[in-house]
C-alpha cells in the first residue's frame, strides 16, 4: 500500500512538472511580444489562457505554468489568424489574458 503512494506521488510530481500543452500547426506562426512591438500593428481580439495552477497539492512551477499558458494563447491566436500575442495580466489562479495582433 506504501509503495502504491509513494509511486503515486511520484507520478504526480512528475505530471505537475512537465506540460502537456504541445502548440498547434497554427500556433507555430505566433511568437510572444512585447506592447512596443505591436503599436502599429492590428489588434485581432483577446486570448484567455488557462491551466492548473496546482496537481492535488502541488504548486506548479511559475515558469512552466507561463510556458504552458503561452502555449495555450499562441494556439488559440492562430487559430484567430493572428501573428503576435502580448500579455495582458499577470498569472492569477492559472489564467493569464493575451492580447492578439497580425503585424
Amino acid at each position: 500500500m506504501n509503495r502504491n503512494l509513494l509511486l503515486s506521488s511520484i507520478f504526480l510530481s512528475v505530471s505537475a512538472c512537465n506540460s502537456w500543452v504541445q502548440v498547434t500547426n497554427e500556433g507555430e506562426g505566433v511568437r510572444l511580444g512585447s506592447s512596443a512591438e505591436v503599436a502599429n500593428c492590428q489588434r485581432l481580439g483577446r486570448a484567455q489562457a488557462q491551466t492548473l495552477s496546482r496537481v492535488v497539492v502541488v504548486e506548479r512551477g511559475g515558469e512552466r505554468l507561463q510556458e504552458e499558458l503561452t502555449r495555450l494563447a499562441r494556439n488559440e491566436a492562430g487559430d484567430m489568424g493572428g501573428n503576435v500575442i502580448v500579455p495582458e495580466s499577470v498569472i492569477d489562479e492559472g489564467r493569464q489574458s493575451f492580447g492578439v495582433y497580425r503585424c
